[in-house]
């Protein structure tokens, strides 16, 4: 598993417990529904922090807490 498909898993988990949809989830985080397509159709390998701190906000957690689930913490990962 590659870290684009650990953060496309988390990213995808989190939106459907939650019943929102990656454009809502863009809307909520600020950023545009594009990049958050390109993170969830892997096009973009390796999002930058400030990415993933507006997404985290946008979810109403930390970026600490977006990071930490089992696959991220479990997984060694390979230079993409």
């Amino acid at each position: 598993m590659t870290y684009s498909d650990v953060i496309i898993k988390r990213l995808t988990e989190l939106c459907d417990e939650r019943s929102i949809t990656t454009n809502k989830l863009a809307t909520l985080s600020g950023i545009t529904q594009s990049t958050v397509d390109n993170l969830i159709k892997g096009k973009t390998k390796n999002p930058k922090l400030k990415t993933l701190h507006k997404l985290a906000v946008g979810l109403g957690m930390t970026v600490s807490e977006l990071l930490d689930f089992p696959e991220m913490n479990e997984t060694a990962f390979a230079d993409e």
